[in-house]
């Protein structure tokens, strides 16, 4: 039977990696994969165990007990996520994103590049990789007219996107499924892997600042300044990132789940958004009016716009990977890695190079029940880095790498000739600056 169940999930896996060739939403084949093994496991009463992390060995434990505890813990995950999507969507509601475009002023497309990739850096800490992908992708069709050109400058900001969310506990899906999890600690987080990350976007962008394609000056469009500006627009964007990257801070201070101190920041925000929309502060009515964005609430508004897809995305996978590793699977295949590989180093940076392939979501949970080590051991920051940062190296690697080549319809190998040897050099540079560090300098 656990045969059947590997199969079943490498089927389901290549399914997800082959979405764009079957044009089939990778969340179909994940539910389907979630939902047949666990089936299987209940038919086949299949013994399911618990990783006593501290005595590194399994527990045995009952399938409802054990199910309830990773829905449980995948439970903290989606609903952070969903958090952090509708304080996002309501800073769009208000057009706050429109700020940002203000701060460009340059025509040389060199400072170009650095704005954009510094911006990414950081926006992508703050509101995740994804979401600071889309946004700058959005700037850059306003402010780079020439779509060659603005080709290059999207392929460093997936690059930059991508190191930005590396550090942060908020900036990349892996890293938050590795901070709810206990893995790392915020302010270690940053302490290990900040540096190694700014290495990671230096290295490509200065060698990138030499390349033909960023040398001279674009053509800056003409356009009306008020077509995005909104009067409360600039006050959401900083109240919405400010109350993002309270979340942290909430959780240092009371030891609580972060998705806790996301839904009291959601409520701080849609709260401002209700007050300067002009609207009642009633987020659970449902008001069907001909023109949804003036009559309906904000709120309301911004959770009709969230990404459904990918939340049921991250339950199917999670779940899955769940199952083998309440079936032991994970925990004997790590030992078998560590026999065959003494070297923990060489297998992460394996990890980071194959999420270039495969989803980095998966991989990181697969990898969180492989390893036993305590929360905050270097191996957790250094799997943080390689996870976040290895997608960059094709264009369908990462989240922010798919969005900006369904945006700017980018062509895989067009980005496989021009950008991947730039992400190889930022990944390689980082990964060996986080192991000096960890050999010489912290530790």
């Amino acid at each position: 039977m656990e045969s059947i169940i590997i199969f079943l999930f490498i089927f389901g896996y290549l399914g997800i990696t082959l979405e764009h060739n079957l044009k089939v939403d990778k969340l179909i084949p994940a539910l389907a994969m979630m939902a047949l093994i666990w089936a299987i496991i209940s038919l086949a009463h299949l013994p399911v165990f618990d990783v006593n992390v501290e005595l590194k060995q399994l527990e045995p434990s009952h399938i409802d007990e054990i199910l309830l505890h990773h829905l449980g813990k995948t439970a903290e995950i989606i609903i952070f996520l969903l958090g952090a999507m509708t304080i996002v969507e309501i800073i769009d509601y208000f057009n706050g994103f429109y700020t940002i475009k203000n701060f460009i002023k340059t025509r040389s497309k060199k400072r170009l590049l650095w704005i954009f990739a510094v911006l990414a850096f950081i926006l992508s800490a703050i509101i995740d990789n994804l979401t600071a992908t889309i946004v700058l992708i959005t700037i850059l069709q306003k402010v780079v007219l020439n779509r060659d050109t603005r080709l290059w400058f999207a392929g460093l900001i997936i690059i930059a996107a991508n190191a930005g969310g590396a550090w942060s506990p908020i900036g990349d899906v892996t890293t938050t499924m590795l901070w709810i999890g206990d893995k790392v600690t915020t302010l270690n987080l940053i302490r290990y892997v900040l540096i190694p990350s700014i290495v990671c976007l230096v290295i490509p962008v200065i060698t990138a600042s030499f390349l033909p394609a960023f040398q001279g000056e674009i053509n800056t469009p003409k356009e009306d300044n008020s077509a995005g500006y909104h009067k409360h627009g600039a006050r959401m964007l900083y109240l919405g990132l400010s109350a993002i990257v309270f979340v942290p801070v909430f959780k240092m201070i009371t030891h609580l789940p972060p998705y806790i101190g996301m839904m009291l920041s959601l409520a701080i925000v849609a709260t401002f958004a209700e007050i300067f929309s002009k609207a009642k502060i009633n987020i659970t009515s449902i008001d069907v009016e001909s023109d949804a964005h003036q009559t309906s609430s904000p709120v309301h508004s911004s959770l009709s716009k969230i990404e459904l897809p990918s939340i049921l995305f991250f339950l199917g996978i999670l779940l899955a990977v769940a199952a083998l590793e309440s079936l032991g699977l994970l925990f004997n295949f790590a030992e078998g890695l560590n026999a065959a590989i003494p070297n923990t180093d060489i297998v992460i940076s394996l990890l980071g190079i194959a999420s270039a392939v495969i989803d980095n979501v998966p991989l990181v949970a697969a990898s969180m029940g492989m390893f036993s080590m305590p929360a905050d051991n270097p191996v957790w920051h250094l799997i943080a880095y390689s996870a976040g940062t290895g997608g960059s190296m094709l264009v369908i690697g990462s989240a922010a790498g798919v969005v900006a080549m369904g945006m700017e319809k980018i062509n895989f190998f067009w980005f496989f000739k021009k950008i991947t040897w730039l992400a190889l050099i930022g990944f390689t540079g980082g990964f060996i600056t986080f192991v000096l560090m960890r050999d010489f300098i912290i530790i």
